[in-house]
């Protein structure tokens, strides 16, 4: 044999023996790129399952807000709606409200009864004018209380208190709308 076939031979047989230490950890080195890899990809999809999740979540909150929103709204507006019955029923229970329940032309029926005495405002006013005038006749200027002290046309005026101005605006109001 020649020696050049030798050297061949012996650099084969290094390069075989190289090859055959260097594969194992090519394997391992391919196997841990191929793992991670993988990882990197199930984190990617995992983290992107949580970004939708925690979208759809957003939006259902979201949306749960704007509904507790609204039933705040329609609780507050229950609620007033519950006082302003109460309130009503407060006004029947005194009698401060018998005229709504009395018509016009059943006004001399329930006279004596109703808690008004069966008389609206306008019957109110013209009596009170006419208290005055009587009043005012008979006493001097010095003896009249402050209140009464008005001319009639100034009592009619003004109400007394805040009921009695509520009620000379709703007569206004029945008025303008018949």
């Amino acid at each position: 044999m020649s020696t050049g076939l030798i050297i061949l031979i012996v650099v084969v047989v290094l390069l075989l023996i190289g090859l055959l230490v260097m594969l194992p950890r090519m394997r391992a080195k391919s196997e841990e790129r191929k793992a991670r890899n993988e990882l990197e990809s199930r984190r990617e999809r995992v983290a992107t399952e949580h970004r939708e999740t925690a979208s759809a979540r957003a939006t259902e909150a979201d949306r749960a807000e704007q509904e507790a929103e609204i039933a705040q709204q329609k609780a507050r507006a229950e609620r007033a709606e519950a006082e302003r019955h109460e309130a009503e029923a407060k006004m029947h229970d005194r009698g401060l409200a018998d005229d709504q329940l009395v018509e016009d032309h059943e006004r001399d029926r329930f006279a004596g009864v109703t808690g008004d005495n069966g008389t609206t405002d306008a019957d109110r006013r013209d009596d009170d004018r006419v208290a005055d005038d009587r009043t005012a006749d008979d006493r001097t200027a010095d003896e009249q209380p402050a209140a009464r002290r008005a001319t009639a046309d100034d009592a009619a005026d003004r109400p007394d208190t805040e009921y009695e101005q509520g009620r000379e605006d709703e007569a206004q109001e029945r008025t303008r709308g018949t």
